[in-house]
């Protein structure tokens, strides 16, 4: 691991992957358990190249290159002071096929090029914007509410960056997958395999992963439930077998 420059704030966090670690500043945004679920969830093949939609700290791109065997791995991000973080993560961690690029997510097929990468995954903003309470220079406001990238704007760029038969995976919650399949299909990308995330086995679901295939033939796949926790504080056997907790 190299060493880097800490700014006032932050801090090196262990990812507990093949040496991987991160850098974090609690007052601006640190990844959550969604983002370690999805780098489970997504698949990255040999020689493909990856491109993270609304990378924010660049949790995505660091956790899938310790996990999988992809060419690159691209976050993207609008906030500057995130991808400059992201950046000293990717140094910090030695590797030269992670990257990060500033940038509009409404505009990622403009600045990569249509058909530019076979895998897209992203962590979106949960919470539609509304009534201008969020401010949109502000990176908790950016990173949970669709002020710079709605929904609609995610699966349009994501069809547009895709090659012919690319996949992309995403994590959102249950109450948009209605909106969230409509679309994907919208832009002709065929939702393939699903799997709820439940806190515990008698809850109603707080999480969905889902994958799509671009002109794929219609076919979902609903994947068994997955259980964060077995009692409070006491993660499942899946979880800390699979994940780490």
């Amino acid at each position: 691991m190299e060493q880097t420059e800490l700014r006032k704030g932050e801090r090196i966090d262990d990812l507990q992957r093949n040496g991987r670690a991160i850098i974090q500043n609690p007052s601006r945004f640190c990844f959550g358990i969604d983002a370690v679920l999805l780098s489970g969830f997504a698949r990255v093949k040999k020689g493909e190249r990856l491109i993270d939609l609304g990378s924010g700290n660049g949790i995505l791109p660091i956790l899938l290159e310790a996990k999988n065997s992809g060419k690159s791995y691209t976050g993207l991000e609008i906030l500057p002071e995130n991808v400059e973080m992201a950046a000293r993560s990717a140094r910090l961690n030695g590797t030269d096929n992670i990257s990060f690029v500033e940038g509009d997510m409404c505009r990622a097929s403009e600045i990569f090029g249509k058909n530019s990468c076979e895998v897209v995954v992203s962590n979106p903003p949960y919470m539609k914007a509304g009534g201008g309470e969020a401010n949109p220079a502000d990176s908790l406001a950016v990173a949970r509410h669709e002020i710079r990238m709605t929904l609609s704007d995610l699966v349009r760029e994501t069809a547009a960056l895709l090659t012919g038969n690319g996949r992309c995976y995403y994590v959102h919650r249950p109450q948009r997958l209605a909106d969230i399949i409509c679309l994907m299909r919208e832009y002709r990308v065929e939702p393939k395999r699903l799997r709820l995330v439940y806190p515990y086995a008698d809850r109603e679901p707080v999480l969905v992963l889902i994958e799509g295939r671009k002109n794929g033939n219609p076919e979902l796949r609903i994947e068994r439930p997955l259980i964060l926790y077995e009692a409070p504080g006491v993660y499942t056997q899946e979880m800390r077998e699979n994940y780490g907790f």
